[in-house]
């Protein structure tokens, strides 16, 4: 059906839903953020997401039970083995939902399959690097290689999580976030920073013929509004709504989070 010829599916991948293939409900393939996996991205909303979907993802080299890449990540290569997973498990066409990374991902995916995506949601992420990002991403990938994990953990946790989320938590709880934070960090995040670096879909997003949800988290301090409103502005027919987080729905709103992706999918029929 792709116009493509998709390679074989080698990335290890999540399915989740009431079965595997076409008939087992709409198709929903996830594509996770950078230092992170399915699990770790999507991982409080999986079932609630799997209860009306058939979901696939997969983990990039680094992450989950994908092996680390010896050579720079591409994002064709990410949105391909991401289509090639959700195809193997029987599914001809499918909605998907890209997290920070992972909507750079999601866009080039549709961007080069445009006949297998129903849908597209975009949560907390960019249509290239700006200044910021710019700066944010060396010092991350610095940190990740320097291999002191508590260290880029408290920087991930002052950079990722909502003001309002940060100032809420009790003081004596902040070293245990920090504690799960760093163990939670996927080997392959240099490689993951490096692409995030280099990734530009700008091209992409006036071609996008899918129903498009950008979903701009508020209180962002990786990926800025700016950029989640450019997305919104280029995409044709995109439709913006605001959440009020930081980088991280899954954990400060996770409820609210599903409630917008499942809502929008049900609205356009994916």
């Amino acid at each position: 059906m792709s116009a493509r010829t998709l390679p074989e599916a080698t990335f290890a991948r999540t399915v989740l839903g009431s079965g595997s293939g076409s008939g087992s409900g709409p198709g929903l393939a996830l594509a996770h953020g950078a230092g992170s996996s399915v699990a770790g991205t999507y991982g409080p909303i999986l079932e609630g997401l799997a209860a009306r979907h058939t979901v696939v993802g997969v983990d990039y080299p680094g992450s989950g039970h994908t092996p680390r890449s010896t050579t720079p990540l591409s994002l064709d290569d990410l949105a391909d083995q991401l289509v090639a997973a959700a195809v193997t498990e029987g599914l001809d066409t499918f909605a998907l939902s890209g997290y920070s990374l992972g909507g750079p991902v999601a866009i080039r995916a549709a961007a080069r399959h445009p006949e297998r995506v129903t849908a597209l949601v975009l949560t907390a992420t960019f249509p290239y690097r700006d200044n910021h990002l710019a700066l944010a991403l060396p010092l991350w990938r610095k940190l990740a290689e320097s291999g002191d994990r508590e260290v880029l953990a408290e920087y991930l946790t002052m950079m990722a999580m909502g003001a309002d989320a940060l100032e809420a938590m009790p003081a004596e709880q902040l070293p245990e976030a920090i504690g799960f934070t760093a163990a939670s960090i996927a080997d392959g995040t240099p490689e993951h920073a490096e692409l995030a670096l280099r990734a530009d879909v700008r091209d992409d997003l006036p071609h996008i013929k899918a129903p498009t949800l950008v979903i701009s988290t508020t209180q962002d301090r990786f990926t800025s509004t700016r950029l989640h409103h450019q997305l919104a502005d280029t995409i044709p027919g995109a439709q913006l709504v605001e959440i009020h987080t930081g980088h991280l729905p899954m954990v400060e709103r996770p409820e609210e989070w599903q409630n917008l992706i499942t809502t929008f999918l049900a609205r356009h029929g994916a």
